[in-house]
């Protein structure tokens, strides 16, 4: 049965402002969200009366204050109050997660595109969605995550893994299920995910690396992610790491395109070997201590390690995130990836941050959840939904 959510605050204005502070970094004392806002006890009162009284807004379990007397109860946003679709889309599957308003996992599903063609796809999409919603008392809003170029959150202008050009996703797929719908880069919505709830939350600068078919790279900073009309086009990719490395498929030599992806390493394995073997078997074989593929994996490892130097030397991060589906390197070529942050890093600079996320195909899903999670608690109110 479908239940009316209590509404967002405005667009704009202080009460938005309470909700999106307690949302990201709740459960938030009083005084706590008073002095993070600047605002006066009384404000925050006046403030966040109407948001408890809509059940947006609720007092949390008392906290131990330390002192004699009665404890704080701290104010959290109703997390189940809505809940949103989040499916990562690849050339094979459509992956899926129903969630609540932290982003947090109701329910899961996939399936398998049996046709790329855009109508085929987006009615791949509806049907998935309209699984994940039955699983839900609502849902608020739709997102999608794929690796390409998308333009105005609906049009994916490239897709080279879907062989798609300018095709109208959002619009396509919002017509079959009638929800608010938005998408997006799948490195981007990753990188949010970790910005609004996972390992970057409350960071000023952290970065990501993501290592798969391609070499993703997204960066946030002041609290911003680091977008502009080439996000999604994979730069990083060419990113020089070794003047002796193989080729790309642009001709790059030893780019990181060439080194760190999947298919350039069990290429390179394959090769070397004289028989085809998968990415996971490059990887056992290297722990195993095959020369061959130790060699390969260690290039991998230190050119990994000057990419994360050279990220943090740019951005001055306080953390690196390493994931994707390929991110295993980082940890079967530990040593490596030391030795190459080693090489170019100033040895007065602090210690490199880096975090490893092994492939999680939900946290992909999860980060295109809070992609439609963020365009509805910043750009619109319920009456936009």
């Amino acid at each position: 049965m479908h239940v009316t959510p209590p509404p967002w605050p405005p667009k704009s204005g202080a009460p938005r402002a309470v909700a999106l502070e307690i949302l990201r970094f709740g459960p938030l004392s009083r005084s706590e969200v008073a002095r993070r806002l600047d605002l006066s006890q009384g404000s925050l009162t006046r403030l966040s009366g109407p948001l408890l009284a809509s059940g947006l807004l609720v007092e949390a379990d008392e906290q131990p204050t330390g002192r004699v007397g009665r404890g704080s109860r701290p104010l959290d946003v109703v997390a189940e109050s809505h809940h949103f679709v989040g499916i990562k889309l690849t050339g094979e599957r459509a992956f899926g997660v129903a969630t609540n308003l932290r982003s947090e996992v109701a329910a899961e599903a996939d399936a398998p595109l049996t046709s790329r063609a855009p109508a085929a796809v987006a009615d791949t999409l509806a049907a998935l969605t309209r699984e994940l919603a039955d699983a839900v008392p609502s849902v608020t809003a739709l997102g999608i995550g794929l690796g390409g170029l998308v333009l105005d959150s609906t049009t994916v202008a490239r897709a080279p893994f879907l062989d798609w050009v300018d095709v109208p996703l959002g619009d396509l797929v919002e017509a079959r299920t009638g929800l608010p719908t938005v998408v997006g880069n799948d490195l981007t919505a990753l990188a949010e995910f970790e910005h609004w709830f996972g390992a970057g939350r409350g960071l000023d600068r952290f970065a990501i690396v993501t290592l798969g078919a391609a070499v993703g790279y997204g960066t946030v900073i002041h609290d911003r992610i680091v977008l502009g009309p080439d996000s999604g086009v994979g730069l990083v990719g060419h990113w020089p790491l070794d003047p002796l490395g193989p080729l790309c498929p642009d001709g790059h030599r030893g780019c990181a395109q060439s080194i760190l992806t999947m298919p350039s390493i069990t290429r390179l394995l394959s090769e070397a070997l004289g028989r085809p073997v998968d990415y996971d078997t490059c990887l056992d074989l290297a722990e195993a201590g095959d020369p061959a593929a130790r060699t390969i994996i260690d290039q991998g490892g230190h050119g990994l390690g000057r990419l994360i130097a050279a990220v943090a030397n740019l951005t001055l991060a306080e953390r690196v995130l390493i994931g994707g589906e390929g991110a295993r390197l980082a940890e079967v070529a530990a040593d490596a990836v030391r030795d190459g942050i080693s090489q170019d890093r100033d040895r007065r600079a602090s210690p490199v941050d880096t975090v490893v996320h092994l492939a999680d195909t939900r946290k992909w899903c999860r980060g295109a959840a809070v992609l439609a999670i963020q365009t509805y608690v910043l750009g619109m109110g319920a009456a936009d939904f």
